[in-house]
């Protein structure tokens, strides 16, 4: 069995207060939160429910 290498700081908490970069993966790339125009996300509806709810 494959075990997958952590890739979490060693010694950081994680619970403290702070800013983090979420990555998610869709099937074939698709763009299921809206589209980055002049590097900027423009959310579709999917986009605003998943940021509402994230809030």
């Amino acid at each position: 069995m494959y075990k997958r290498r952590s890739i979490r700081l060693k010694g950081y908490d994680y619970l403290q207060t702070g800013y983090y970069y979420i990555t998610i993966c869709t099937l074939d790339k698709t763009k299921l939160f809206g589209t980055i125009k002049k590097n900027e996300m423009i959310l579709n509806k999917y986009g605003m429910i998943a940021k509402d709810e994230w809030i």
